[in-house]
């Protein structure tokens, strides 16, 4: 089948992995990806030269599995901050560009950027952080959470990622657990015109967390709050010329992020400064292309992965990254097509779920803005559904611009699979494995399977591989071993289906524990989501398996409708129509359920568990804490108790 994308001539002479690969004597795609697995302390010598990684003493040597593959460190007897990284570059070129949804632009250049970060790191030492106290951050994604981050990783300390719309009680497991020295917060941020007070929810927080001693305030809408005497203001911390980087060894802790499994608490993934942000740096420069003077946005929260990923590895590029505190179609469906136009952006991240969001207002709001910019459009979180991909590549990219479709996790630093710019593109897809990952779809017995779905697993150690969770036993008792490593001696289970297909495409076709399995035949759930979805009366769709006494398990799909379109039972025999259609009669689902809303986290990502969980009328949910929209977990044990009863 002819690629929806291949590489034009422009693309290939820009290509950064393309010189890489080339200037290490291969020629192409595959001859690299071996390379990066087969000989990786030459591939990541050679990678961290090319990122320009700043270091204080240089290593002596990339890897020891001394201990096991689980518990594999990198960069022995490096030092080095991953801040003097991101901060070393042009001193007149704009380092971050802020927009709020209130329509306040604000830009800082890498000088400036440089004399806040020394600024706020100075203010924090005076507070009485030392080298390896944990500081958390519950904030917008707005100018002052950047140096925020950065402030923190440039004195040795270790940065806590609060998802912004949690809770308090959410916030406060994760401080209690990390045993944060201080809180950095706002008084409050704009959402749909409204303003969404912050501090008041910090402040029951740390009130239920002994440890928190200081309260730093980023007055972001200028409203009054409560004052409390923990409380100092952002704009009046200490002060200091120029950052001074703690001497910190590539193997110190830089950030724990707080990650939810379908059972337990969330887990505090560690990471550490020769781990997260050189991934992140090594992806965006070898999977997105993104160089010096590229402008990135990616739309997201300081609480996910891919707030802290834009921040250290588009800086430690030499990448002007914008920061969006606001909503994507307010006031209007344009907004985020206008900020691409406003900012030149070159390079644009957005999950499939916001896509179909997007897509309900038509193609003219994307086509009215100057998207000349853009070279690269990109996507995480989630597998897509056909009809977005394209309306996202033709109507945002002008079939121009590659999607760079990418999945991996916040304890992976960044990517499993992804797609690059060097090599061509079909919908959904992605090219392979992340260069430098030992990747591979396995059954259940661990052997390679082709052409089948099966267990996305990796094989081999990577800079940004979580050291294990925060407080957690590293032995083989421990959670984090339990968890990924314990089902195939030395190899990492991620919890993803995957497959791939007969010319080399690798898909994703969902989370492993979500599998639907129908009279022995095993299913992802995105396939039957896409084939549902593939009706043009439903936006959106989750599917989940439920017991069946004949079948073990029979498809339920809950079903966002397109605006016009009523919920009858016409409508629900006809998708369960389109399903059996598209992907046989076997896999018709038993019913369609049809909702306002599917529970989701606040970076779009739907929670089958909880749908399953709640249609079947289980108590307990596991963690909530992500969730962002409560009602439509409601909604869903409404249609349950209704389905009972008839």
């Amino acid at each position: 089948m002819r690629p929806a994308w291949s590489p034009t001539a422009a693309y290939l002479e820009r290509s950064r992995l393309r010189r890489f690969a080339e200037s290490n004597g291969h020629p192409d795609f595959a001859s690299l990806l071996r390379w990066s697995v087969e000989d990786m302390d030459g591939f990541w010598r050679a990678t961290e030269r090319d990122l320009g990684i700043v270091w204080r003493v240089p290593y002596e040597n990339v890897l020891d599995t001394s201990r096991g593959i689980p518990w594999t460190t990198w960069w022995g007897g490096g030092r080095m901050n991953y801040v003097a990284t991101a901060l070393r570059h042009e001193p007149d070129r704009v380092a971050i560009i802020g927009e709020g949804e209130e329509g306040a632009v604000r830009r800082l250049t890498f000088a400036e950027l440089a004399r806040e970060v020394a600024r706020v790191g100075a203010g924090l030492r005076a507070l009485g952080v030392k080298k390896g106290d944990p500081v958390a951050v519950f904030m917008p994604l707005v100018i002052e959470c950047a140096v925020a981050v950065l402030a923190i990783g440039s004195i040795g300390a270790v940065f806590i990622p609060i998802f912004s719309g949690y809770a308090a009680d959410a916030i406060a497991g994760r401080l209690r657990d990390a045993e944060a020295k201080v809180l950095i917060t706002a008084d409050g941020f704009y959402r749909r015109g409204q303003v969404v007070n912050m501090k008041e929810t910090a402040d029951a927080a740390a009130d239920a967390v002994p440890s928190v001693h200081a309260v730093v305030v980023v007055q972001r809408v200028g409203r009054a709050y409560p004052k409390r005497g923990r409380d100092v203001l952002w704009s009046e911390l200490a002060h200091a010329a120029e950052p001074e980087f703690a001497d910190t060894s590539a193997e110190d802790p830089f950030m724990v992020i707080y990650t939810s499994g379908t059972t337990g608490t969330p887990k505090g993934a560690v990471h550490v400064h020769g781990g997260f942000p050189v991934k992140a740096a090594q992806d965006l420069a070898h999977c997105f292309d993104l160089q010096e003077r590229d402008v990135i946005l990616w739309s997201t929260d300081i609480g996910w992965m891919m707030g802290p990923w834009l921040i250290a590895g588009g800086l430690m590029l030499g990448a002007t990254i914008v920061l969006y505190d606001g909503t994507p179609d307010f006031p209007d469906p344009s907004r985020m097509w206008q900020i691409v136009a406003r900012h030149r952006v070159t390079h644009l991240g957005i999950s499939p779920t916001a896509i179909r969001g997007l897509m309900r207002s038509g193609e003219t709001p994307p086509r009215g803005s100057d998207r000349s910019s853009l070279f690269v459009l990109g996507s995480t979180g989630e597998p897509w559904n056909p009809d977005p991909w394209w309306w996202y590549f033709r109507n945002v990219g002008e079939e121009r611009c590659p999607i760079i479709n990418y999945s991996g996790g916040t304890e992976i630093s960044g990517g499993i699979v992804g797609c690059t710019t060097w090599t061509p593109i079909q919908p959904g897809s992605f090219s392979g494995p992340c260069p430098g990952m030992d990747v591979d779809v396995v059954d259940d017995r661990g052997r390679p399977v082709r052409g089948a779905v099966g267990e996305l697993v990796i094989r081999g150690p990577w800079p940004g591989m979580t050291r294990g969770f925060w407080r957690d036993p590293q032995t083989s008792a421990g959670r984090y071993f339990q968890t990924y490593w314990s089902r195939f001696p030395g190899t990492w289970v991620h919890g993803d289906w995957a497959r791939i297909d007969d010319d080399g495409f690798w898909y994703i076709e969902g989370r492993s524990d979500d599998t639907l399995k129908v009279a022995g035949k095993r299913v992802g759930p995105a396939e039957v989501e896409s084939a549902a979805v593939a009706h043009p009366a439903v936006s959106e769709a989750a599917a989940i398996g439920v017991p069946h006494e004949i079948k073990g398990e029979a498809i339920v799909v809950f079903c966002v409708l397109r605006p016009g379109n009523d919920p009858t039972d016409a409508l629900a025999r006809a998708v369960q129509d389109k399903v059996a259609e598209l992907l046989g009669k076997p896999l018709r689902p038993e019913a369609i359920r049809f909702v306002a809303q599917l529970p989701k986290t606040r970076n779009a990502k739907i929670l089958r568990r909880v749908i399953r969980g709640a249609y079947l009328g289980k108590d307990d949910l596991g963690d909530l804490s992500a969730l962002e929209n409560p009602a439509a977990v409601d909604e869903i044990r409404a249609l349950a108790r209704g389905a009972l009863a008839r």
